[in-house]
């Protein structure tokens, strides 16, 4: 279904909040078409929905069949070019450039709004991408009231998501020059992996992590605000929060794990990490440190796991930290790792492990 922003309260109740919004240049960010007419304007209230998706932490780039240059150069002269990552301009279909987009910024298409004023291109788009949420840019009245634009917390990370994706570009551009192995690549960043126990400052936080990462998930379970605050103050529980920086600046809060802790076992009710840190090994670094305070404690160690489409890379990394299937109930398949091991620490980052 193509919706119109006009009919949003019809919009399927389960649909996640936006993450990127794709926008189309001609007669949607501005008035006229580029290479058509003299000139073109700026659309009224383009600016304020622009900067204020911006401020949410919701990502936005272009899908635009036009002259690459003179696009960019419009927008740069209209104040918006820096607003826009990983922008595509050119002549695929529209359907193609959201595909790059969503690999780029590695996102879901279901996190994805696209706007364009031509009916094909959103027909086009709902035929190829039916994830996507397609929506007339004639009218733009209502946008930002959207439900699926207004995510239940702001936090600093999220105000600071463009900056942080704009030094992934910068990272990424680095290891395509970088002559040498992955871990002198890595080592060469200079990475500093923070891992703390939460706090309720750390909790807005952690409820975007959990309810934001898919990919990256071993359960998939998503907890409220509420529920991490009854874990951060329990005894019987540990919330850890993970952090990385490295010489480019920081990746903000990239790691979260719920370990629920009695007597005699511990239990990994929850480890992901963000997709923007897949290559770094942190997710191993911390499930490393759960396993050796878990030694530690001389506890058996278990894990949940729930697969889905899109995790399974979570399941390789228990697997090669030395976790084995000892049981399943229902969905969730229960891991557990023996504690023979003291598992160690990569060489190319620095690790702080607070209180």
């Amino acid at each position: 279904m193509i919706e119109t922003i006009e009919n949003i309260n019809s919009a399927p109740a389960d649909r996640k909040t936006i993450k990127c919004v794709v926008w189309d240049l001609d007669n949607t960010i501005w008035d006229g078409v580029l290479l058509e007419d003299d000139r073109v304007t700026l659309r009224t209230r383009v600016t304020k929905i622009v900067e204020t998706l911006d401020s949410r932490g919701i990502l936005q780039s272009i899908a635009s069949k036009n002259d690459y240059l003179l696009s960019m150069d419009t927008l740069k002269d209209l104040g918006l070019s820096d607003y826009f990552i990983y922008p595509q301009i050119g002549w695929n279909s529209k359907a193609a450039s959201i595909q790059t987009i969503a690999r780029s910024i590695n996102i879901g298409l279901d996190s994805i709004a696209f706007l364009d004023d031509q009916p094909f291109e959103r027909e086009e788009v709902n035929f190829s991408l039916p994830e996507v949420l397609s929506l007339d840019s004639r009218d733009l009245d209502g946008l930002l009231e959207m439900p699926e634009m207004n995510p239940r917390f702001v936090t600093e990370d999220s105000k600071m998501r463009r900056s942080l994706y704009l030094r992934d570009q910068q990272r990424k551009k680095a290891e395509d020059e970088f002559i040498g192995t992955k871990e002198e690549f890595l080592a060469s960043l200079q990475m500093v992996f923070t891992i703390a126990s939460a706090t309720e400052e750390d909790l807005k936080r952690a409820e975007e992590l959990t309810v934001r990462t898919n990919q990256l998930n071993a359960t998939g379970y998503t907890y409220s605000y509420d529920e991490l605050s009854h874990f951060c103050q329990s005894a019987e529980h540990k919330l850890l929060i993970g952090s990385l920086s490295d010489k480019y600046g920081s990746y903000g809060t990239i790691a979260l794990a719920l370990v629920e802790c009695l007597e005699e076992c511990w239990n990994l009710k929850l480890l992901l990490v963000s997709c923007r840190v897949m290559s770094r090994g942190v997710g191993t670094i911390l499930l490393n440190h759960i396993i050796r305070e878990g030694g530690k404690h001389e506890v058996a160690l278990r894990a949940e796991f729930v697969p889905t489409n899109r995790n399974r890379m979570m399941r390789l990394t228990y697997q090669f930290a030395g976790f084995k299937e000892v049981g399943k109930s229902s969905e969730v398949i229960i891991l557990e790792n023996d504690l023979t091991r003291v598992p160690q620490f990569p060489d190319y980052v620095k690790i702080n492990i607070l209180p």
